[in-house]
């Protein structure tokens, strides 16, 4: 999950987590979802367009997030992503789960 990888399935893991909270603050294009994430990260972690819309796709199947089309500010269309309750609910569960496998692997590196 550090540096852009070979591997395309760097963040397959947690993908969903990044995605779903990037857009519990705000709605968004795809374009401005692998921004938002590249910024944030400080170029850390990068999403691909190979792996960023299909999880958007199968997103939008589970119910966990809505896209409509809209204008973006070069007038261009653009699908916009929103976060529904389902989704809300998916994130919180979400992070619970990252919580605690930051817990275990600090827990471990401290103590092993």
């Amino acid at each position: 999950m550090l540096r852009r990888s070979r591997k395309p399935d760097t963040l397959q893991g947690t993908l969903d987590l990044l995605v779903l909270k990037t857009l519990s603050r705000a709605p968004q294009h795809g374009y401005g979802l692998a921004t938002h994430i590249e910024r944030v990260t400080g170029d850390v972690l990068r999403v691909e367009e190979g792996s960023l819309y299909p999880a958007l796709h199968r997103m939008e199947q589970l119910g966990w997030i809505s896209a409509s089309w809209s204008l973006t500010a070069n007038n261009r269309r653009a699908r916009l992503y929103r976060i529904t309750r389902a989704g809300e609910k998916r994130l919180a569960e979400e992070e619970a789960k990252w919580t605690r496998l930051t817990e275990a692997v600090g827990k471990l590196l401290r103590f092993a």
